[in-house]
């Protein structure tokens, strides 16, 4: 049974979130502030955490944050604002996925039951991709520029990684959502331009080897 958190500070959200969580088979624990969620991440172990941006004593962008600084546990954010800065903040911080309120109870839960499998799958690999001085170390999954170490979000590295091993194919929209998101994803278009936003400006001078191609998708060249 996968544990799951949920984090916001109305009651009738966490409610409703618990019910339909409950139904699905979900141990649902609850916390109605960014430092109660802290506290409970600190001490406890979750499969997902679920966590509203706007809460008391510590928003969700920044208990996000700390909770980055040690845990890898993917994290659902929901927020009433849709705006793209701050869907790219979230994913800069490390969030799973961005869920706008008011949101559909069902659709979330197929949020999360896809989050959670794309976090027990995991991924095989065990060679070292290097191009001039960008090194690619999938086992570690440590990327390096210049023997500098780039920090990415562990969706930048699913990104990444797998355009580096197919590097040189016209990788479409589609296949790049399915392959890194999965099947059951339910996001949009702006989730995966987004991402290469960031990864574009995680690669700093190597940003020209991920390429665009238009009304396509993009192809990661390093020759």
């Amino acid at each position: 049974m996968s544990r799951i958190l949920v984090v916001d500070d109305e009651f009738g959200i966490r409610e409703i979130i618990k019910k339909y969580a409950s139904f699905e088979g979900y141990e649902v624990r609850e916390a109605a502030s960014g430092m109660e969620a802290l506290d409970m991440v600190m001490a406890e172990d979750f499969d997902l955490i679920i966590m509203d941006v706007m809460m008391p004593e510590l928003d969700g962008f920044s208990a996000c944050k700390e909770i980055r600084k040690h845990k890898k546990t993917p994290i659902i954010m929901l927020s009433a604002r849709g705006e793209e800065y701050d869907r790219i903040h979230g994913f800069e911080l490390g969030v799973d996925d961005y869920v706008v309120k008011p949101f559909s109870p069902r659709e979330l839960m197929m949020r999360v039951a896809a989050v959670i499998k794309r976090s027990q799958n995991g991924r095989d690999a065990s060679d070292v991709f290097t191009y001039k001085g960008l090194v690619v170390d999938f086992s570690a999954r440590i990327v390096t520029v210049d023997n500098e170490r780039v920090s990415m979000t562990p969706k930048e590295y699913d990104l990444f990684f797998y355009m580096v091993k197919n590097r040189g194919l016209a990788l479409t929209r589609e296949t790049l959502i399915s392959k890194v998101w999965g099947y059951d994803f339910f996001g949009d278009d702006r989730t995966l331009d987004t991402h290469i936003k960031l990864l574009r400006k995680s690669l700093g001078e190597y940003s020209s080897c991920v390429v665009t191609l238009r009304g396509v998708g993009y192809r990661f060249e390093a020759e």
